[in-house]
């Protein structure tokens, strides 16, 4: 064994120390971030049961007002998708359309809140409700009828712990 080979012999022992050293410090910093995060609060909620009170621009189920509706489908020009349906017949003696019926398709729909912001009468608005979920995607087709019915407010709800994110 001459001196050359000694060298290679000692270097590999040092690299192989260093090694060693780098992985128990990676070891000890993650377990350091382990032990940070166990004083802190849980972030799950026991859905059902508690509820997320959404924030005030919250982009939920949309709702409709019938009487409010002039039938200009400012809401289909304003779509991506061109998704409302606005069914309207022109009434010649007053020379006005006359909405007979309006509907919305969830299971399509991306809630970007276009028709929302751009109607000319705010007879459409957001509501708080986003649990929209059925077993036939037939029934996410919301007429008029589903459209203009009122939410109920998480808030209002005794049944259900509300939590506030902070």
């Amino acid at each position: 064994m001459d001196i050359h080979d000694m060298f290679l012999m000692v270097t590999g022992f040092m690299n192989y120390g260093q090694q060693t050293i780098r992985a128990a410090r990676y070891i000890g910093q993650s377990f350091m971030i382990t032990l940070s995060h166990t004083n802190r609060l849980p972030v799950t909620i026991q859905y059902p049961y508690e509820k997320l009170i959404t924030s005030e621009r919250f982009r939920g189920r949309i709702h409709f007002e019938f009487d409010k509706c002039i039938a200009c489908e400012v809401c289909v020009r304003v779509c991506p998708i061109d998704l409302p349906v606005v069914d309207w017949k022109l009434e010649t003696d007053i020379r006005k359309k006359r909405l007979l019926n309006y509907s919305i398709d969830f299971g399509i729909c991306i809630f970007c809140g276009n028709c929302v912001e751009y109607c000319p009468t705010n007879c459409l608005s957001m509501t708080e409700e986003y649990e929209l979920s059925t077993y036939d995607r037939h029934e996410l087709n919301y007429n008029q009828i589903a459209l203009g019915r009122l939410p109920m407010s998480v808030i209002d709800d005794y049944t259900i712990r509300t939590i506030q994110i902070k």
